[in-house]
């Protein structure tokens, strides 16, 4: 049986932090705010991955609190989000994402965020796929005041 999860993220833009992606630093002047290193797209698969099985959110399983998680980088997060669900008898078959950020532009580095995140996920690159969306100047994200990512995936469970 495949189940399926949405995940769904959004940090501010913040000075002096590195933007990071995917797991792959994005050469930008700014990154982004979080208790961890702030990367919108590791969190919304982990979202959609706990969202499969019903797992809750990132918060319950990694709370802002907890000092141990204070710049944690995201993929490791992931990771342990995906050992999670294969605990739980899930297989992770397919991610599909996309990043909604009016600069910088991503196209020279989705293919990079597709294999750092397949690698993560223990899953061929073909079964990632990474997209990114402008916003076209509207809302906050047009005002380049925060990046936004959303995912959906596909989880093989046992009937």
């Amino acid at each position: 049986m495949i189940r399926v999860g949405l995940g769904v993220d959004l940090h501010p833009v913040e000075a002096e932090r590195p933007l990071l992606l995917g797991g792959v630093k994005v050469p930008a002047e700014f990154g982004l705010g979080g208790h961890s290193d702030g990367d919108v797209l590791a969190h919304a698969i982990a979202e959609a991955l706990l969202g499969a099985l019903a797992l809750g959110d990132l918060g319950r399983h990694f709370p802002d609190t907890d000092p141990r998680y204070r710049g944690i980088s995201s993929l490791v997060l992931l990771r342990q989000v995906a050992e999670l669900v294969g605990a739980r008898g899930g297989r992770v078959v397919n991610v599909d994402a996309t990043v909604l950020a009016e600069a910088p532009r991503l196209a020279p580095v989705l293919p990079e965020m597709a294999k750092r995140l397949a690698d993560t996920l223990g899953l061929p690159v073909e079964s990632v796929s990474v997209k990114a969306k402008s916003p076209e100047g509207l809302g906050l994200l047009g005002r380049r005041e925060g990046i936004a990512a959303m995912a959906v995936v596909g989880v093989e469970v046992p009937a």
